[in-house]
């Protein structure tokens, strides 16, 4: 929902308010300068800003709760990762750690802590920085809420020394070299009291070791991000001295801001809409980017909201327990007519849970599987779960109709066009349906308060994550609080595969294991995975001269699993164009994109919305 949330879930999502007047260096549009000027390479002159136009807010600033797409990738910018993934292929390379190595059994690993790395208040970065921010996952319940996943078979994790960090393990665990885990500062974030509640949006700078430091915050309407100067990485250093996100409400708002010059690219909601995407093409000094997505749009139903010991509590419909309905539900939705008509051809027919981009974990059903398009099947399904046609609607056999609400992302062009097709195709089954349009869906979604929601997750390399959000263990401790969990599955088949695979270290068999995942959760009916739809994005080419997509041969700039873009990305000004990509491979395929700076408006207010606002949450 990248969550990975939705979401992350959890990210799971997102996001308004005014904005007081605030001053940038370059690019600004106001009375006295009512022309946005296009953005100069520093060069002993103002500094260049790099403006990102985007359609959601933050859910947390915190490494350990945030789980939307935009936070997370915000933290990839300030944080270091013990890890990282090259930009060419994402195959994992160095990041806060150069080097890291397994016992014979695999149950304790040793990882060399980079000696030159700083926190941006000018303290040293230890491996003791590393093992506090993992402690405090394992012991601390608010603060395992984004990425508990990661550390629920840790055993024991202690720093020996400033340069070494030792984690032991429980059993042996796949994702050891994928710890998409943001390190903190042991010496800022020993003294925060309640991990739950704590967003680390109180003071700035806030203190990181990334490349870009945080220095300024104001809900739903812009995080702004300063260049580290003091980061280790020192071939290719960030060009742009800082990069704004601004939020936006309305995406065609944010598409004539591009045009404008106000912004420079546009991130979408989280893509663009074909529309949008067809009327930038041709137009001066706009490029539309273009590539595989890595993310997947779905209809999540709720299969009775609960908590870790038992405790039900919601109001979804009881119908939805049955897996003959959740099927019929399936089997009623045209996934070829919503890549044409509503994608435009800008995504593939959705079928396993991770997108075909990852094809080592890519899964389709078999024929004799799949639940293709079928009207007459689907009626049947329902037939047999006790709901016959009564006139001209489904009645379940205590006499009442079988109505569902499907929660929609106010933001997202998609679920409401989607909406309208389920509407038709569901009505003439007998099934009716409420589309619940809302800026903050995220309320009624951890409260149970539904009965479907649209739904979507961007994956990462390793798919452990998105793989986490559908176990017990996810599910949350008290009822209505926040989780990791996407919707409140729990299985004892699921989790043990999930287990099963994250104890195994072959790449092929971890990969079947995989699969049978993926396969369970289709047939179980509770995601039902329509498209993958390609990530569509725009920028200027008058203000940047080049920027790296990940993968570098056809990819997605804004949402990467690193910092590549960013840190690639060139003022078209500037005459350095030597290599601006130290991620371990060639360039690659470098494409131009955007900038610019924010338009300062006084008084003036931009909108957003919060939480789980899109379909796309997560990293």
């Amino acid at each position: 929902m990248n969550k990975q949330a939705q979401q992350h879930p959890h990210h799971r999502t997102l996001l308004a308010a005014g904005l007081a007047a605030f001053s940038l260096t370059a690019a600004l549009a106001t009375p006295l300068n009512p022309v946005p000027q296009e953005a100069q390479a520093k060069d002993g002159g103002d500094k260049t800003t790099l403006t990102v136009a985007v359609a959601q807010s933050v859910d947390s600033l915190s490494p350990f709760l945030a789980q939307r797409l935009l936070s997370t990738s915000i933290l990839r910018l300030t944080n270091e990762f013990l890890t990282n993934y090259d930009a060419k292929d994402n195959h994992v390379i160095p990041g806060f750690a150069t080097k890291w190595e397994p016992s014979p059994d695999k149950l304790t690993w040793t990882y060399t802590i980079r000696d030159d790395s700083k926190w941006s208040d000018g303290q040293k970065a230890t491996a003791k920085d590393a093992a506090f921010t993992f402690n405090k996952m394992m012991t601390d319940e608010g603060a395992a809420t984004a990425n508990g996943s990661f550390v629920g078979n840790f055993k024991k994790v202690t720093a020996p020394s400033d340069t070494q960090l030792v984690i032991e393990l429980k059993k042996p665990q796949a994702t050891m070299t994928a710890l998409d885990v943001p390190i903190v500062p042991e010496h800022v974030w020993k003294d925060v009291k309640d991990y739950s509640k704590f967003n680390n949006d109180e003071k700035f700078p806030v203190v990181g070791n990334g490349p870009y430091v945080l220095t300024g915050y104001k809900t739903d309407q812009y995080v702004k991000l300063e260049r580290n100067k003091d980061f280790w990485r020192k071939t290719g250093k960030p060009q742009f001295d800082e990069i704004v996100f601004k939020t936006y409400k309305d995406q065609d708002a944010a598409v004539a801001a591009l045009r404008k010059g106000e912004v420079s690219f546009v991130a979408g909601s989280p893509a663009l809409t074909p529309a949008q995407a067809a009327s930038l093409k041709g137009e001066k000094n706009i490029k539309v980017n273009e590539g595989p997505g890595r993310r997947f749009y779905a209809i999540a139903t709720n299969p009775g909201a609960r908590t870790k010991d038992g405790k039900k509590f919601g109001d979804g419909n009881k119908a939805l327990l049955d897996q003959k309905v959740r099927q019929a539900l399936f089997r009623s939705v045209d996934t070829k007519t919503i890549v044409e008509k509503v994608f435009q051809g800008h995504a593939v027919q959705g079928e396993g849970y991770i997108p075909p981009r990852f094809k080592d974990y890519f899964w389709q059903p078999s024929d004799s599987q799949k639940l293709s398009y079928d009207t007459t099947a689907a009626a049947k399904l329902l037939d047999d779960a006790g709901y016959k046609m009564k006139g001209d609607k489904r009645v379940g056999k205590d006499g009442k109709p079988l109505d569902f609400r499907i929660l929609c992302h106010a933001t997202d062009p998609n679920d409401k066009a989607i909406g309208k097709y389920l509407k038709e195709w569901w009505g003439k089954l007998g099934i009716g349906l409420k589309v619940d349009c809302m800026d903050d869906v995220s309320v009624p979604w951890y409260a149970g308060e539904y009965d479907l929601a649209f739904d979507g997750w961007s994956v990462n390399p390793d798919p452990d994550f998105v793989l986490g959000i559908h176990t017990c263990a996810a599910l949350p401790t008290k009822a209505k609080e926040s989780a990791a969990t996407d919707n409140f599955i729990c299985d004892k088949k699921y989790d043990e595969l999930y287990q099963k695979q994250l104890a195994e270290y072959d790449p092929a068999k971890r990969a079947d294991i995989v699969k049978q995942m993926e396969s369970w959760l289709y047939d179980s009916g509770y995601m039902n995975v329509m498209a993958y739809p390609n990530a569509v994005e725009a920028y200027r080419t008058d203000q940047i001269k080049s920027i790296q997509t990940m993968p570098t041969a056809a990819g997605n700039i804004y949402g990467q699993d690193g910092y590549w873009s960013w840190w690639s990305a060139v003022p078209a000004s500037s005459s350095d164009s030597g290599d601006s990509s130290d991620s371990g491979s060639s360039t690659g395929v470098v494409i131009g994109i955007v900038v610019a700076a924010l338009l300062v408006i006084g008084g003036g207010v931009f909108f957003a919305m919060r939480r789980r606002t899109t379909a796309d949450d997560r990293e």
